[in-house]
Parts: C-alpha cells; sequence; structure tokens
C-alpha cells in the first residue's frame, strides 16, 4: 500500500512540473529572455560611419528585438569614407555606439582584427608576421673543398597573391629573411617527395572546406613502407654545418651530397578584407607575444577608449573571430624550442622531411606528420566542415 502512494505521489509530482515547464516554454516563447535575442552582423565600409547613423541603427535593433550587434569594419569596393580606421574619431565612435548599447540594453561583439577574418593590422611588424620555412638546394660530389655563398631560400607566394601586398609591404615581405639551419646528407637515390606534403601536413590550407580532401589521407600510403633505391636519408647520416653571412666553408666527404640550407620567410598574408588603413600582416599564431602585441596595439588601444561600462553584461562583452582565411605557417622563431618540449625530441634532422623528403624509415610518415595522425586530420576535417 505504502508503495502505491508513494507511485501516485509521484505521479502527481512529475506531472506539476512537467505543467511548470509548459507554462515556461509558453511564456518564454511569448516573450523570450534576453539571452535568446538574436544577434546582427553591423558591417562598416571603410570610414562610413556618423553618430546619428549608429544611434539610429542601434534603436531600429532594440525595437526589433535584435540583443547585440557585431561590430567588422571591411573594405569591399565601396568608396571609403571620411572616418580612418583606428584614428582618433573612428576610436571615439566606437565608443559612441559601445555607450549607446549600453543605454539601450544591447550587448556588442568587437572583430579581433580589422577585416573580418584573423588578427593583425599595420602595427603588426614582420618578425611577428606569420612565418614559413624554406630551403634552397646545392648538391656537390666530394672529396672537395666547398667555399661559395649557398642561395638564400626565396619566400612562398602569399595565398591571394602579391597584388594584396601594398609597395611596402611587399618590400617588407621579399626581404625578410633569417637562416635557421644548413643540413647536408648523402644524396638519396631517386628523387621521391611525399606528395602533396604541404596540404597533407597543414603547411599549407586553403581558406575553403572543400579543399581540405588532400588533408584526411595520410602522408603515405601502407603500399609505400619500403621506398625503392635507397630514397630515405638515413638520419644519422644528417650533418648540421654552420654559414658566415651566407656562406659555407665545408670538406666535402667522398660521394654525393645535398646541402640544405634552410631558413625563415613571412607568408605575406595580410588582414582581409581590410579597409585600407588597417591593411596590415597577420600575426604570427605560434607567438604568444606577437598576439599580445596585437591585442595591445587594437583591443587594448580601444578599451582605454571606451572605458568601463555603466550596467555589466551590456556594452562590449565579446570579442568575435569571424573566420579563417589566412591559409597556415609551419615556422616560428621559437618553433625548435616548443617543438622539442611537446615532443621530446629534436626536429632539426627531420626538417627535410617538412620538404617532402623521407628521413629514416616511410613507416614514420605512413600514419601521419608532426604528431598527427590521419584519424584526428580527418576528425578536424569534419568538424571544420560543419562549422563552415
Amino acid at each position: 500500500m505504502k508503495k502505491t502512494t508513494l507511485l501516485i505521489v509521484t505521479a502527481f509530482i512529475a506531472l506539476g512540473i512537467h505543467a511548470q515547464a509548459d507554462d515556461s516554454l509558453a511564456r518564454d516563447f511569448a516573450t523570450p529572455p534576453d539571452s535568446a535575442r538574436p544577434w546582427v552582423y553591423w558591417f562598416f565600409m571603410d570610414g562610413n560611419m556618423t553618430r546619428e547613423g549608429m544611434t539610429a541603427d542601434l534603436e531600429a535593433m532594440n525595437s526589433a528585438g535584435i540583443g547585440g550587434a557585431i561590430i567588422l569594419e571591411v573594405n569591399r569596393g565601396v568608396p571609403p569614407g571620411p572616418v580612418d580606421f583606428m584614428s582618433a574619431l573612428w576610436r571615439e565612435l566606437i565608443k559612441h555606439a559601445i555607450h549607446e548599447a549600453d543605454r539601450l540594453g544591447l550587448e556588442i561583439a568587437l572583430g579581433t582584427g580589422p577585416g573580418w577574418c584573423g588578427t593583425g593590422g599595420p602595427w603588426i611588424k614582420p618578425e611577428q608576421s606569420m612565418q614559413h620555412l624554406v630551403a634552397s638546394e646545392t648538391k656537390v660530389v666530394g672529396p672537395m673543398k666547398f667555399d661559395a655563398v649557398l642561395p638564400q631560400p626565396q619566400p612562398r607566394l602569399p595565398f591571394f597573391g602579391e597584388k594584396t601586398l601594398t609597395p611596402e609591404l611587399h618590400k617588407l615581405w621579399k626581404e625578410f629573411y633569417r637562416d635557421v639551419t644548413v643540413l647536408a646528407f648523402p644524396t638519396p637515390g631517386g628523387a621521391y617527395r611525399i606528395p602533396d606534403v604541404n596540404e597533407k601536413a597543414l603547411y599549407f590550407r586553403a581558406p575553403y572546406t572543400a579543399s581540405l580532401a588532400k588533408n584526411v589521407k595520410p602522408l603515405l600510403s601502407a603500399d609505400h613502407t619500403v621506398l625503392p633505391g635507397g630514397q630515405c636519408i638515413a638520419a644519422d647520416t644528417i650533418v648540421e654545418l654552420k654559414l658566415k653571412d651566407g656562406r659555407l666553408d665545408w670538406d666535402v666527404p667522398p660521394g654525393d651530397w645535398t646541402i640544405l640550407r634552410f631558413g625563415c620567410t613571412i607568408t605575406g598574408q595580410t588582414t582581409r578584407p581590410a579597409p585600407a588603413p588597417g591593411l596590415g600582416f597577420e600575426s604570427d599564431k605560434f607567438d604568444k607575444a606577437a598576439l599580445d602585441a596585437h591585442f595591445e596595439s587594437f583591443i587594448g588601444t580601444l578599451l582605454k577608449t571606451v572605458g568601463e561600462p555603466e550596467h555589466p553584461g551590456r556594452g562590449l562583452t565579446t570579442l568575435h573571430f569571424d573566420s579563417w582565411e589566412m591559409s597556415s605557417q609551419n615556422w616560428s622563431e621559437k618553433f625548435r624550442e616548443e617543438f622539442q618540449q611537446r615532443r621530446s625530441y629534436d626536429p632539426l634532422r627531420y626538417l627535410p622531411a617538412m620538404l617532402g623528403q623521407v628521413v629514416g624509415s616511410a613507416s614514420r610518415y605512413r600514419n601521419g606528420s608532426c604528431g598527427i595522425s590521419a584519424e584526428r586530420r580527418r576528425n578536424w576535417w569534419l568538424r571544420t566542415t560543419r562549422s563552415a
């Protein structure tokens, strides 16, 4: 009897909770809470903005039940307006918009940089920008005395082309170079290279998910566990050499040798589609200091102008990273040091693998590269596709 009574009481409680949930759902649907209000993109086109227009927009958003706006300033071919990006007037107008949003009970998200992708701007120095490892190749036959300047490796082309660079940025892109190391090893038989190594290892990434099919494939298939003709580089035969002002002085041992001069260049990736005064290099995504410098120059400067909100939870509440359209990078000043800390071995002798050559045996590359398995790359690709 007691069990029956308990079941009946429990059933009535459950019905009561269900009724309350239905009432709450109906009430929230009729008068949604602030957390359920939709947001909108609030684009400004290259300096076309006024105080009156901003206030009118925000009041219209509030009347329509909008909860917040994402501020992005871009350049899409519209004739530029009178307000230069990041000028004193521009900062005051952004402050006005954020304070008006605070007054109206709206939230504001600010893009993390000029344009709608990335974290960069004209304040990013070349050494703080996205970097790439490149190499030049020299073949020699020993024994001999080699004493010559090695060719300086050239930077890869910016993904969106050289026309995305102003003359000043183009000059910086072409001239920035730092030597990383020089490696020499007995020349392997044949000229085998891992197919599409840049795409497979994510050293190069187009900004569109449809182009990521190569990223889900292993670097080498199971059929290539053994390469014919000694086409692998034996790791214990690789020697590190020293340069002086680009010149190599080396007593070459007997045999055919390959010399690789590795250097660091910048990718030339710029903010996009940025207003003209906001055009600059993208920050180095492997360097916390570079990102800190960006945020201090951009977000920090704006926060000093905007000041504290009058009402917590209103006004500027969020930073917004809209999309990734900057290809990728594979190097940074502290890359080798970070790699050793994260992977517990020195990547130096394996740098030729970043060019598609096989160091050691092909079995090392059959399942993945740089600690990224084919399965992890595939899962990453699927997540990226769903979010696009």
